[in-house]
């Protein structure tokens, strides 16, 4: 009888959605979509059982740890499949260096393979670039010692710096799993044969012929593999004399081997542009009724909290949580956290933890760690703050939104994310008027949207014009930055009576709309540069001012 099957978790890494199993020895499955029907087979007692093995892998030609395996037999027959131990971190061998003129390169991480390959699958003409198919990504449970791993540390750092939020563990070996393709190399001797016979002059031309055309087909979609080689390519032999030819007459062939797989230099930068594009105009019309329903995907929901609407989901890479402003699900992988959380960034306050940023999608964005329930972010000299405490950034994404709607100028809310590790202060230290005042707000799963145990940062838009004069002239490139007060003082654009005049602005402006804060400073409000490095005024000749924090805002009265 069959051993019942966990239940897994839906999870989504770098693009690619995986089912992901934790067994009860402690190591992990993830299944691709294309692996889902071989389930039974992908099962590690089905070809990992020592003894079986053993004695059913056959080694693969190549420098890395790769074999052809017939599983078990399920249901009356086994499955053909490629096992390949994950080189990430090791070093390039340094005849692969050498061909490539000592050019920087790293294995891809398991992760990144996948995910690189189903793109690339993904973007080829149809009936050019064909691989064989990624069906899972084993990860033993058992942890080595870092000689016995042949991992470098500065490269294994070098790509949890890639992908921090993606789990990459120094001691666990990685093993992916493909599916078998039928076929010989295009180098070996029964190809070789073949091929002659089909009109190439010899092996050697039929050889570097299937090279040329596969890196031609792999650059067309935007791809290469840094060490490309004949041998990757695989061609069929056919009983009667030649080769299977594919629906142009040309040899049919299949790619294998993408430890090395990259985006060209020129569609990264497109793919870069064409992603900012599109958040750019989407961004514009997050709140626009769309002439069609938008249709979720089954792991994000829709939600409304405190009269915001949000696409919230799962971060599975850190297994934190985010609310993504609006109403299109699209946006939703903009703010995953492997998006912006360890770009390079630069601190924006010195009293608190805000920081500027460019995703690596190109997208400029500020991002602040919510100072909700610590007593500590409470200015000894402000009794009313004392008294008012801390918004949370549900909280501060209503007062944003509805600040914008009376008519106040502000900055863009666009995400609030949950971490998944728990917080640094004990939830006893903590100020529990949020927590309390919020317990009814709920996520889907029935957990507070609000909780003692966990930190939280606020995604803001950073200011350079609004979102349809942004996305109008992308192309253009031609907008407005922001300055607060402060910092327009000190660089001596304003003088202190102009400073004081924007502040008592900003206090009318939020009045005027019923709202007051309890500790209203020129750091609070950005003031707007022109593309000609002059600044905004209203048209009354005062400066124009433009809300930017939100956390000591209250109702008047």
């Amino acid at each position: 009888m069959e051993q019942e099957k966990p239940i897994p978790a839906r999870k989504t890494l770098l693009g690619v959605p995986y089912d992901h199993y934790q067994l009860a020895d402690g190591a992990d499955l993830y299944v691709t979509p294309f692996g889902r029907p071989f389930l039974s087979y992908l099962w590690p007692e089905n070809w990992l059982e020592p003894e079986w093995f053993g004695k059913s892998r056959q080694p693969l030609q190549g420098t890395s740890t790769v074999y052809k395996l017939r599983t078990k037999p399920v249901a009356g027959t086994g499955k053909d499949l490629v096992v390949k131990w994950c080189r990430v971190g090791e070093e390039v061998p340094i005849d692969t260096c050498t061909r490539m003129k000592f050019m920087e390169m790293d294995f891809n991480s398991p992760y990144e393979e996948f995910s690189l390959l189903m793109e690339m699958r993904a973007r080829a003409r149809p009936g050019t670039v064909r691989t064989h198919k990624p069906l899972a990504i084993f990860v033993p449970a058992r942890r080595l010692k870092l000689w016995q791993t042949g991992r470098s540390r500065s490269k294994m750092d070098g790509k949890k710096a890639q992908y921090l939020d993606v789990e990459l563990d120094i001691f666990r070996q990685y093993i992916l799993i493909y599916e078998w393709i039928k076929g010989v190399a295009s180098t070996e001797a029964a190809a070789a044969e073949a091929a002659v016979s089909a009109g190439y002059a010899d092996a050697s031309a039929f050889a570097r012929a299937m090279l040329e055309r596969s890196m031609a087909d792999m650059e067309e979609a935007g791809f290469h593999v840094l060490d490309a080689k004949p041998q990757h390519a695989i061609v069929r032999p056919r009983r009667g004399g030649g080769l299977l030819k594919d629906r142009s007459g040309r040899p049919a062939y299949a790619l294998v081997d993408f430890e090395l797989l990259a985006r060209t230099p020129e569609y990264e930068r497109q793919s870069r542009e064409e992603r900012r594009r599109i958040y750019l105009e989407r961004q514009r019309d997050r709140f626009r009724p769309a002439e069609h329903p938008r249709e979720f995907p089954p792991h994000l929901h829709s939600a409304r909290i405190l009269g915001v609407d949000y696409v919230h989901g799962d971060c599975d890479s850190t297994r934190g949580k985010l609310w993504v402003v609006g109403h299109d699900p699209h946006l939703f992988d903009y703010f995953l956290p492997e998006r912006w959380r360890r770009t390079p960034r630069r601190s924006l306050s010195d009293t608190a933890q805000v920081y500027y940023t460019k995703t690596k999608d190109g997208i400029q964005l500020v991002w602040k760690v919510s100072q909700v329930g610590d007593p500590s972010g409470v200015p000894d000299t402000s009794p009313a703050f004392a008294a008012w405490g801390c918004n949370s950034p549900f909280e501060e994404f209503g007062f944003a939104l509805q600040l914008a709607a009376a008519g106040v100028p502000t900055t863009y809310p666009r995400a609030i994310y949950m971490l998944g590790h728990q917080s640094t202060l004990p939830p006893e230290a903590l100020d529990p008027r949020r927590y309390e005042s919020h317990r009814d707000l709920r996520m889907p799963d029935g957990a507070p949207v609000l909780q003692r145990e966990r930190n939280y940062i606020t995604v803001w838009g950073y200011w350079n014009g609004t979102d349809e004069v942004v996305a109008g002239e992308e192309r253009q490139r031609t907008h407005c930055r922001g300055v607060n007060g402060a910092q327009a003082l000190s660089e001596g654009r304003i003088d202190a009576v102009q400073l004081e005049a924007a502040t008592a602005k900003m206090g009318r402006l939020l009045a005027g709309a019923g709202v007051e804060s309890s500790c209203l400073l020129a750091t609070h409000y950005v003031l707007t540069l022109t593309p000609e490095d002059e600044l905004l005024r209203d048209p009354d000749g005062t400066l124009a001012v433009r809300l930017c924090n939100f956390e000591f805002l209250r109702r008047r009265g």
